[in-house]
């Protein structure tokens, strides 16, 4: 079996070897670039598993570069930085990161966050990547969301989201679980993504049908509820 691509996107030269050496013995392939564009280069030259994307990096910094992956890309990605507020790490939720770990890290968390994104991400067969429900269509395959017949624009982890809470209908989940489900974020979870992110599934799927809903369970999360 061919071993799995990690790109490693990151300036410091010792943290990328670092990473270089452990990811290798952990059986992965490595490329490693040591600024945004060139790292933007490597990923749109080849086909990669997994991209570990520092944010403070010379001529094109991470968040320019996860944007530029997540227009066309659904690779997963995990950032590596030496910030760790909240705000950068809601900042990079949202914008489309599979994960974020703060500067100075242990290569164990690192691998075991590789591996865990990797589990969480893994394709699973195209039957169980559509849910339809009554006027709704929900499909992993194509990363698209259909309502009434027509599309909607849906970012990645808005539909992520949503399809996670309608794999389990009538089952409220608590935004910690989401975040962890969905995110992988749950050692330091911040509530107001998720909040934020049902705001706007609700905004495009509020009156479409009765048969089911987005549902608030105060005090707990959310659900995905069908009527009747």
């Amino acid at each position: 079996m061919l071993a799995k691509r990690i790109l490693v996107i990151e300036d410091d030269k010792n943290i990328a070897d670092l990473l270089r050496l452990y990811l290798e013995r952990d059986g992965f392939a490595v490329d490693v670039a040591h600024d945004g564009r060139a790292g933007l280069d490597t990923f749109r030259s080849d086909v990669f598993d997994i991209v570990l994307l520092d944010i403070m990096l010379p001529i094109m910094d991470g968040w320019d570069v996860l944007r530029e992956i997540r227009a066309v890309n659904k690779t997963p990605v995990i950032m590596l930085t030496a910030k760790g507020q909240t705000s950068d790490k809601v900042q990079g939720l949202e914008m489309g990161a599979d994960d974020y770990i703060a500067k100075p890290f242990e290569m164990k968390e690192v691998l075991a966050r590789v591996h865990a994104v990797m589990r969480r991400t893994a394709p699973e067969t195209a039957k169980d990547k559509k849910l339809c429900f009554d006027a709704l269509v929900i499909d992993m395959e194509s990363y698209t969301l259909t309502v009434n017949g027509g599309g909607v624009d849906a970012p990645p982890k808005e539909l992520e989201l949503l399809f996670h809470l309608a794999s389990s209908p009538n089952r409220v989940f608590t935004r910690n679980q989401l975040l962890d489900e969905v995110w992988g974020f749950n050692y330091f979870g911040d509530s107001r993504t998720v909040d934020v992110h049902i705001k706007r599934l609700r905004g495009k799927l509020e009156g479409v049908s009765g048969a089911w809903s987005l549902k608030t369970v105060w005090g707990v999360g959310y659900k995905f509820e069908l009527n009747g």
